[in-house]
């Protein structure tokens, strides 16, 4: 059975969807926007983390029927132990079994309070999942974005602490535990990467994967006609995230300065927020780290290229849609580009070591025309690929299938 044309849904949520510097919550929000612009009326039940959430409900409350936001709980260590290792502890069954009593209350309410949602979409992996058995018998797709394991072993490939390796080797088995039973019985689990994906499916073969990548705003990522001619190369992020800090490090220590002595009047923006204190002392000579800026999109046009070193993470970089989308010529690692259809020369120009980005960075800075080109060709992809608008049809022509096929 089809959705019908204003389909109540209710999404279940990690994070709110606001504000979209933080990554994690571009989808929420572009996809409930999209989705409420084609008639869906949907409710929110999101956690929040800091106080500030609360002040931002008024940026995106439009988009829903209402606006529930609660405290994120903590989640003891023991608590995660004994669901890992118990199995008739994964799932609750009652609301004092759950982290978050209060959420599993507001979704009773709210199945309650409505004749029928036509489908549930959960939003997260670990905050959202223990909710399956409260949810009955209703059609259900689960976004938990990436693979948690596929990160640490990143992770744990670049780390050379033996305490940490230590560390980590405990939190990736903990991961790969949890990720091979965590999203059973969901009618779908959405990840926005093959890699992704096939990290989930060895864990848990046979789990309904699918992959729907992100999308970008063309209306506000939209390049005017200048081309820069001073060697400007730009790299941004939310620098809490570890692995935005440790391409920034790369780019800082190893990458710009051989690029500066070959090009010395190159420069080097490292643009985006909370950036750590060893990134803002490394300002001077070239370097300029900005923090968080109220629009980005002037630092890609003044940007010769966009330099992405990721060396660690999993799920899909925006970062590299909204280059790709301004125009901008890109220079990144092949992790960078996961979850994206890049071919090498055509509309990105991919390097997997140090030196081999050095010797790219170089190149496109000495050759306008295939900088040029590799620009041209990253805008092209976007507007096939990846605007919400395909985005929102892919997540909805999903939402149907599940919808028919537990009706049958």
């Amino acid at each position: 059975m089809a959705l019908t044309r204003n389909p109540d849904v209710l999404l279940i949520s990690r994070c709110p969807p606001y504000p979209t510097y933080l990554g994690d919550r571009l989808i929420p929000y572009h996809l409930a926007q999209q989705l409420a612009q084609r008639g869906y009326q949907i409710d929110l039940l999101a956690f929040y983390q800091q106080p500030e959430d609360l002040a931002d409900v008024p940026y995106y409350e439009r988009f829903f029927y209402d606006v529930t936001l609660l405290r994120e709980p903590l989640r003891s260590p023991a608590s995660l132990l004994a669901r890992a290792f118990v199995p008739t502890r994964r799932f609750p069954a009652r609301r004092n079994q759950s982290w978050s009593p209060e959420m599993w209350d507001a979704i009773r309410q709210k199945l309650q309070q409505r004749r029928v949602y036509q489908l549930i979409h959960l939003f997260g992996g670990v905050h959202v999942y223990e909710f399956r058995d409260l949810l009955g018998n209703y059609p259900t797709v689960i976004t938990p974005y990436e693979s948690y394991a596929l990160y640490l072993e990143r992770l744990l490939e670049q780390t050379r602490n033996p305490r940490r390796r230590l560390l980590l080797r405990a939190q990736l088995a903990m991961a790969r535990r949890y990720e091979s039973w965590m999203y059973e019985g969901y009618g779908r689990v959405v990840v926005v990467s093959d890699k992704d994906a096939r990290t989930l499916r060895d864990l848990s073969p046979g789990l309904p994967v699918v992959v729907i990548p992100n999308g970008v705003n063309l209306d506000h990522w939209k390049p005017t006609d200048y081309e820069a001619e001073a060697p400007v190369l730009l790299f941004t992020g939310n620098f809490d995230y570890l692995p935005n800090a440790d391409a920034a490090r790369l780019l800082i220590r190893q990458i710009f300065p051989q690029v500066q002595q070959a090009v010395p009047e190159a420069e080097l923006w490292i643009v985006g927020h909370n950036p750590p204190r060893d990134l803002c002392a490394a300002q001077g000579n070239g370097v300029h780290v900005t923090g968080r800026v109220p629009d980005l999109r002037p630092y890609f046009e003044r940007a010769m290229l966009f330099t992405s070193p990721l060396r660690l993470g999993a799920g899909i970089k925006n970062k590299i849609l909204e280059a790709m989308a301004m125009r901008t010529a890109v220079v990144a690692t092949p992790l960078s580009c996961d979850g994206i259809e890049v071919t090498h020369g055509e509309n990105v120009f991919l390097a997997r070591r140090a030196n081999e980005f050095i010797k790219a960075t170089l190149r496109l800075i000495q050759d306008a025309p295939l900088r040029r080109q590799i620009a041209r060709g990253g805008r092209a992809l976007v507007e096939r690929q990846y605007t919400w608008r395909r985005v929102t049809d892919l997540y909805e022509a999903l939402f149907e299938q599940v919808a028919r096929e537990h009706r049958r």
